[in-house]
């Protein structure tokens, strides 16, 4: 946490902030702001997708009557037309999949210890690999590595991305490193986007494991919340021109797009990636869902259609992520108790607190019926080596219980900052 101190207005604060808790504790609240969910608003934009192929639209010019087995292998070519631009990949190298990229992810990391990735000599064995973690990340990727039997390695997070000092010097020396988790656009939680910079160090770093792969989940590509977006270097060609073709594994998927849990998830890489990774797919599952990829192509048209679309995503949640900021600015600026992120793109905040105090603050607040993502959760194992990070996520709750919800946060942090410090 950047921000000083300022304990005489803190101390001035605490009274007003433990009798405003006082009341939360009797008020009866059940609210919540543990995970980035499209709220009802936002699922009811892709209404009308349900009604959608219809009665006798089963089929494609280029793959044909979808109902059956096969004839898509990557997946339908015009759904991959459309996605390829905003993922800024070419659409040969880019494959589309079922409900959710978390699956693509784990089905990399695992066929890893049973299939020499290009680039490798061997599979990978168990209890040799290390992940590179930058932290505060996201919580379901390190859940992956734990489950597989992957170390997680802790390096921070700047505004550029990754501290790439650090990742430059750990990936130098270690061979056990095989890998690194990046969400490289409105980055979850701190809605930080790489610079160029970053790419392009990513792309030409010399690494120990010549299987090195960039994990490179680009979740919130279309996820703005301004009008002026950010960029993000395509990261394709930067380890093409670097000579690490390989390099990248790329996921996206439709989650927070249409309905999550009946999306399509993506998988972009190098054509020798891309065949890897098909001839895993293929061991696991007779093809994807083709009806539901006609469905979202039948629904967006056309790419311009998925932009539009995000158009009215922006315009329903980006009011709450302003009520969120303002309640921080209001009710902390003055104190300097607590810093947080003001992202342009994304699904979160994240809001650092006095160092020792997050696990306070979400307990106080699960008291008064607010429930927090746990403390500790953006980072490996569930441990922030400085108990100060907490992510918000703002945009599931109506504004008014938003508003309310950050009411009690907001008082929550005052008291743990109290207790600490006075």
């Amino acid at each position: 946490m950047s921000a000083q101190v300022d304990v005489q207005a803190l101390a001035a604060a605490a009274p007003e902030a433990q009798r405003r808790y006082a009341e939360f504790l009797t008020a009866g609240m059940k609210l919540d702001l543990t995970r980035g969910k499209p709220c009802l608003a936002q699922l009811n934009l892709s209404e009308a997708m349900l009604a959608l192929p219809g009665d006798g639209e089963h089929a494609t010019s280029e793959e044909g009557d979808l109902r059956n087995y096969g004839g898509a292998p990557k997946g339908l070519h015009q759904l991959r037309d459309m996605f390829a631009p905003l993922l800024d990949v070419p659409v040969d190298q880019l494959v589309a999949r079922d409900n959710a990229s978390l699956a693509l992810m784990h089905l990399c990391v695992a066929s890893s210890f049973f299939h020499t990735v290009p680039g490798g000599t061997a599979p990978w064995r168990p209890g040799e690999v290390t992940f590179l973690a930058p932290s505060p990340g996201y919580d379901r990727h390190f859940a992956i590595c734990d489950e597989l039997g992957v170390r997680l390695r802790t390096v921070a997070m700047t505004e550029d991305g990754p501290d790439m000092d650090e990742v430059e010097a750990l990936v130098a020396d270690d061979p056990t490193i095989k890998g690194i988790w990046c969400v490289p656009k409105y980055s979850n939680p701190t809605g930080v986007t790489y610079s160029d910079e970053t790419v392009r160090r990513l792309a030409t770093m010399p690494t120990a494991a010549a299987d090195f792969r960039i994990y490179w989940d680009n979740a919130y590509a279309v996820h703005h919340l301004e009008d002026q977006h950010d960029d993000l270097l395509a990261i394709l060609p930067e380890c093409e021109a670097a000579g690490h073709r390989d390099r990248v594994f790329m996921f996206a998927s439709t989650s927070k797009i249409t309905f999550p849990g009946a999306g399509v998830s993506f998988f972009a890489s190098s054509p020798a990636n891309v065949a890897w990774f098909l001839a895993r797919d293929v061991a696991r599952s007779i093809g994807p869902d083709k009806l539901n990829q006609l469905r979202h192509l039948r629904f967006f048209t056309d790419t311009a259609g998925v932009s539009s679309h995000m158009d009215a995503h922006r315009m329903l949640i980006a009011p709450k992520f302003t009520a969120t900021i303002d309640a921080l600015d209001t009710d902390l600026g003055a104190l300097g108790v607590a810093s947080w992120t003001r992202p342009r793109g994304g699904y979160f905040i994240s809001l650092d607190v006095v160092p020792g105090t997050a696990r306070r603050v979400v307990e106080l607040a699960k008291a008064a019926g607010v429930a927090l993502t746990p403390a500790g959760a953006t980072y490996p194992g569930g441990v922030d080596p400085h108990d100060a990070n907490i992510r918000i996520a703002p945009t599931f709750p109506t504004t008014a219980d938003l508003q309310q919800a950050m009411a009690v946060l907001t008082t929550c942090v005052i008291i743990a900052a109290a207790e600490q410090l006075l």
